[in-house]
């Protein structure tokens, strides 16, 4: 927000293009949702301050200027004598409350657009009383001045030299509308985004040119200015009463490592934006929030091999459906972007075969990753030499017996060879050589077939001798008879006639005893549970709303519900 004179000296070192933005596992550390008041982690700033807030500006800033309505802050400036200025306004910090070092930074916001006003969205580093301004850092998120349709960041820092250094961006946006404005920030860079979208970035790694401060812990703040060495003074006193609207504020932070669980939801489009990893089980939309999922704001998922992924238009499992069991990275095409109010992850036994992506490895020894010109595009995994390896997360195989295991491979020469395995080596499965495809980008498939006891292993793949590329591979179960029973479940799942009426299962994961709430009387119908080779376990009349499982194994269950015309699918964990 404080803006002197920009110094715009070379900065071609700040934006070294070291790599690309890896991808983090953000997790939800805080937030204030306005929904009831004003979180007691803001702190008001009142008066002019010093000279304006170093920046000249009109307005008094008084803490009365700030309300909630409908679940948003309310931050309004007037034109109102008061404290000898002729104008009030909100500025509003965490400073002492809170403050964090790296992560996410974002705020839903929409905002005023004329002659004189100057909405911000920002943070100072915690040492500001210590070493001052700039020494101290700052972060502009988001900045907007006059009627312009655009939006600013901007970090501010001292130089090497002890002097104000400033790296501004910005970019078109429609300032009077709602949108997302955000940062990621890390040990290298600082990156600017709204709705999802990077405009501009910043290399700060090593401290290079004196951004040392940005390896700090720093502090939010919020506030509407009138006028100043900035925007001017020229005031048009028709726009006020002004309001800035804040939807919410939110922080997260890099859990590290890889997911937590079997799928991962995207809030934007080709796996962008916050990402958060939940294991099996289902979700309200309540539970998703706590989780840093909020409700319609799903865009991209990744589901591993062996899961499924159920996703319902309408909270508590109830509304249109759509089920994924493999990567999407974007749901527009299926009319699902940013709809899905609660979903259910369990594990995918459909007989059609689980298919694994080579670049989606937990974990690997010796190779790399290149652009494929296979059909389906992304990556594939190669550069593979002797010795190299790759481990994949754990998948189910529903059923014993036989499986058939396929390969995409390419080999400019051939002479290389396979090694599959489960756990780590503990179970070999087989070997394949890789045939010559006369090219590193020539796709052909091989298979064989291995025999599996039923259960939950982690894949492995071995390079015996390289010189091969991989883009993916594919288990399909040939048991016919236990698959076939499978798929019938998964027919009554996909056959599935909702009555309209809620209709839910609790608690989920549950041990002894699954209850039911119902729109939709029960009495009448016919309750069946079935496990995951598709065995009926239960079956029982509808005489109360409780059902007794407490004699199930641990495993994921089919509940069906029918009563006349009436056919409803639910997934519970016990």
């Amino acid at each position: 927000m404080k803006r002197l004179l920009p110094n715009c000296f070379l900065l071609w070192l700040l934006t070294i293009s070291v790599n690309d933005a890896r991808s983090q596992n953000w997790q939800l550390v805080w937030q204030d949702e306005f929904t009831s008041g004003i979180s007691s982690d803001w702190v008001f700033e009142t008066g002019n301050g010093s000279g304006g807030w170093g920046n000249n500006e009109l307005q008094y800033y008084r803490a009365e200027n700030a309300s909630v309505q409908n679940g948003q802050l309310v931050i309004t400036a007037k034109n109102e004598s008061f404290g000898g200025y002729n104008y009030t306004s909100v500025r509003m910090k965490t400073q002492g409350k809170k403050s964090w070092k790296f992560g996410k930074i974002e705020a839903r916001i929409k905002m005023p657009a004329f002659q004189g006003i100057w909405p911000a969205f920002w943070m100072l580093g915690d040492n500001i009383s210590t070493v001052g301004w700039p020494a101290c850092g700052e972060i502009d998120i988001m900045e907007h001045i006059n009627a312009e349709n655009i939006s600013y960041g901007t970090p501010h820092w001292s130089d090497n030299n002890g002097n104000h250094a400033s790296y501004g961006g910005s970019t078109a946006t429609t300032v009077t509308d709602y949108h997302i404005y955000s940062i990621e920030w890390d040990t290298d860079y600082i990156r600017w985004f709204i709705d999802g979208n990077k405009f501009h970035e910043i290399y700060i790694g090593g401290g290079i040119n004196g951004t040392g401060e940005f390896q700090n812990n720093f502090f939010i703040l919020l506030n509407m200015a009138v006028g100043g060495n900035w925007p001017g003074f020229n005031i048009n006193n028709a726009g006020f009463p002004a309001t800035m609207y804040v939807d919410y504020v939110r922080v997260y932070q890099d859990a590290g490592g890889t997911s937590t669980g079997p799928v991962t939801f995207y809030k934007d489009c080709s796996y962008g934006s916050t990402a958060v990893s939940l294991p099996a089980g289902s979700y309200t939309m309540a539970q998703l929030v706590a989780k840093g999922i909020n409700n319609d704001e799903i865009s991209s998922l990744k589901v591993q091999s062996g899961y499924k992924a159920t996703l319902y238009w309408d909270d508590n499992f109830t509304g249109t459906t759509l089920v994924k069991t493999a990567d999407d990275d974007c749901l527009v095409d299926d009319g699902w972007n940013d709809k899905a109010t609660s979903l259910v992850i369990g594990t995918n036994t459909s007989t059609s075969g689980t298919l694994i992506q080579a670049e989606s490895y937990s974990n690997m020894s010796g190779i790399q990753t290149e652009t494929t010109t296979d059909e389906g595009g992304g990556q594939n995994v190669g550069y593979i030499d002797a010795g190299d390896w790759l481990a994949y997360s754990p998948i189910v195989f529903p059923t014993t017996g036989q499986y058939k295991i396929e390969y995409r491979v390419a080999s400019l020469s051939g002479g290389g060879k396979l090694s599959v395995d489960l756990n780590a080596g503990a179970i070999v499965l087989g070997q394949l050589d890789i045939p010559s495809t006369g090219g590193w980008q020539n796709w052909t498939t091989i298979s064989h077939t291995v025999n599996v006891t039923a259960g939950t292993y982690t894949p492995g793949i071995y390079a015996v001798a390289g010189g091969w590329n991989l883009n993916w591979i594919r288990i399909t179960p040939l048991s016919s008879a236990k698959a076939a029973t499978t798929d019938m479940v998964n027919t009554l799942i996909d056959n599935s006639i909702q009555s309209g009426k809620p209709f839910t299962i609790y608690p989920n994961p549950v041990r002894e005893q699954l209850n039911i709430v119902s729109g939709e009387s029960l009495a009448g119908g016919l309750i069946r549970i079935y496990d995951l080779s598709g065995k009926q376990v239960i079956s029982a009349r509808a005489a109360s709303n409780r059902i007794d499982v407490s004699s199930l194994a641990p495993g994921v269950y089919t509940l069906v519900f029918t009563k006349n015309q009436t056919r409803i699918v639910k997934e519970f964990i016990k």
